[in-house]
């Protein structure tokens, strides 16, 4: 214990005294006591601040993106190029040549595995580090994060661009007053403005003040009566609306019109560009949790011309995220997380294309205390499974977690007093630390 802490700024009493008398007894002076206090080490800060997961539904091939095999037989390697980045010896996918650049800024996990091949099922496993349960929904990333670090700068803890993706990624069994902030729209479309910002026409803000009066007395009245998740979630939501409508600075955050013209250009004027764009705009201002996602990576047939019409809008974008946080002096203080539900099949199949695959893929990490220029995990020659250093959703949401300062650890309680682990069987991969 700190001699001071108990009473900061006042003089020493006596039974501080008499703990420093104990403590001359051992040969320490009162000054020597001091100096070992200050010297004690504060409490670790985490390294990151916030998340922006970048989800590629559909299941994003490996092969075709970040674990390419230009060496396996044709039948396996498909009919994609590669290129060189800036780690020695690895090589992307032809489509990612602005990412290859600032390979050095990130890392590839190469050895992803879990059992799931089916959309929802593998989606659920990503966005909650969990294995589907028929007994209960569990909470995303996101909602933890929500739930665990809470509001800042008035703004939404976590959001989902344009609109949550799936039900896992929800608040699950906590309240649904931890579920996401959905733009309802894409920052890419012309005239985009978020849902419900603005006042109403005719509202003003006097009125606003007497309606928000009214209804934080409706409110009370009902909370008195009963006690409901949906109650209490609804004055939830209403609290951070007003907030929302009432801080210019907060508003301004979702505005993208505000963002300097020619860095929009540098993102894209696309869906990936803009939605990246946005992200790094509320990360900025204080959201906790950003999901986003782009694309649609379920290629069953014709991959080539299905990776070349999405992969270079997403290279485009995402160099550029990494880059412009990097800028910012942000890169340190946000993780980047870039996942799919799986993969896809080691061989092309008859139509040109691959199948799902669940046994080894890829996820990509960046910033927030997590290694740079890094490739973790190795799949085997084909692609087919891990070979080295298989990485777990368990563990992957573990190492998540740990970089933004929460204990995965750690029991919240589900709707029935029952006590569940954030991460259930996980464990930190410090081999993937800074």
């Amino acid at each position: 214990m700190n001699l001071l802490s108990r009473c900061p700024g006042s003089p020493l009493n006596r039974r501080m005294f008499l703990h420093v008398g104990a403590v001359g007894a051992l040969g320490l002076t009162l000054d020597h006591y001091l100096r070992l206090q200050a010297a004690e080490p504060a409490a670790k800060k985490p390294k990151a601040e916030a998340c922006i997961h970048i989800f590629l539904p559909g299941g994003s091939a490996h092969q075709e993106t970040w674990d390419p095999k230009p060496n396996a037989p044709v039948e396996y390697r498909g009919p994609m190029g590669v290129v060189k980045t800036k780690i020695e010896g690895e090589v992307f996918n032809e489509c990612l040549p602005k990412t290859a650049a600032i390979a050095d800024l990130i890392t590839v996990c190469r050895a992803m595995s879990h059992g799931e091949a089916a959309h929802e099922r593998g989606t659920h496993n990503m966005f909650t580090g969990y294995r589907p349960s028929p007994a209960i929904q569990y909470p995303s990333l996101g909602s933890v994060v929500s739930h665990e670090l809470g509001v800042r700068n008035n703004l939404p803890p976590y959001v989902a661009i344009p609109s949550m993706p799936a039900p896992d990624a929800g608040s699950g069994y906590l309240s649904s007053a931890y579920a996401p902030f959905s733009l309802g729209s894409d920052p890419a479309n012309p005239g985009f403005r978020v849902q419900d910002l603005a006042l109403p026409n005719g509202v003003t803000p006097e009125r606003f003040t007497t309606r928000r009066t009214m209804l934080d007395a409706v409110n009370a009245h009902f909370a008195a009566k009963e006690k409901s998740d949906n109650i209490a979630a609804m004055d939830t939501f209403y609290q951070r609306a007003y907030g929302l409508i009432a801080s210019e600075k907060a508003r301004e955050a979702f505005d993208i019109n505000k963002e300097d013209a020619k860095l929009r250009d540098t993102y894209g004027r696309n869906p990936a560009g803009q939605r990246l764009l946005m992200a790094r705009r509320l990360i900025e201002a204080g959201v906790r949790f950003v999901t986003l996602t782009y694309g649609g990576w379920d290629m069953h047939g014709n991959i080539a011309a299905g990776i070349k019409s999405q992969l270079p809008a997403f290279d485009q974008a995402f160099a550029t995220l990494i880059t412009d946080l990097k800028d910012r002096g942000l890169l340190d203080s946000t993780l980047v997380m870039v996942s799919s539900e799986f993969g896809r099949t080691p061989k092309i199949n008859g139509t040109a294309g691959r199948d799902h695959w669940p046994k080894v893929f890829s996820v990509v990490l960046a910033g927030g205390g997590i290694k740079k220029g890094f490739i973790y995990g190795r799949s085997d020659a084909t692609a087919s499974e891990p070979d080295q250093d298989a990485l777990s959703v368990e563990d992957l949401a573990h190492t998540v977690y740990h970089c933004l300062g929460i204990d995965a650890d750690k029991k919240l309680m589900s709707p029935g007093d029952r006590p569940i682990d954030i991460v259930r069987e996980g464990h930190t991969r410090k081999e993937l630390l800074a």
